[in-house]
């Protein structure tokens, strides 16, 4: 049931912004695109993610930015693809205050790169970026995503 209402951008906000792991580290899907072409997640700094020193726990950093390019880019190409996360890296900048932001954007140049490389059935890793800033617009941290995408068999 969950797949066929996330096809549609609101109903996929909405089940996001309920998920219990987002809920209690006080992450929150601000919008999506009518065409999933891009999401902006936001994160407030609060007791449930703040580590010791006062900071944004790098754990609630990287879990705003896991799941996005992998849910944006199954909503755009389509059925015919198997599209998982394979890896991740994250390089922390400065101490997350305050809220912070990550804007994610899948565009139809990315689609046809994904389409070329899985054209023959081979498996393509692309790694896809996104910078997680903070209210000044300073980079706190960079997430890098390794996908694994194939096209299924017929």
């Amino acid at each position: 049931m969950f797949q066929t209402l996330a096809k549609k951008p609101e109903w996929f906000r909405r089940f996001v912004n309920v998920w219990p792991p987002f809920v209690g580290a006080g992450i929150h899907l601000e919008k999506v695109a009518p065409d999933f072409t891009s999401a902006t997640v936001a994160m407030k700094l609060k007791m449930t993610n703040k580590n010791y020193v006062g900071v944004h726990f790098g754990g609630s950093l990287y879990s705003m930015a896991d799941p996005f390019f992998m849910l944006l880019i199954m909503n755009r190409i389509g059925k015919g693809y198997i599209v998982w996360d394979k890896s991740a890296d994250i390089e922390f900048k400065k101490p997350g205050r305050g809220t912070v932001r990550a804007h994610f954007e899948v565009t139809d140049e990315m689609l046809d790169d994904i389409r070329q490389k899985t054209a023959n059935g081979e498996k393509y890793l692309p790694v896809y970026s996104v910078d997680i800033m903070d209210e000044e617009g300073d980079v706190v941290a960079t997430v890098k995503k390794t996908l694994y995408i194939k096209r299924k068999s017929d």
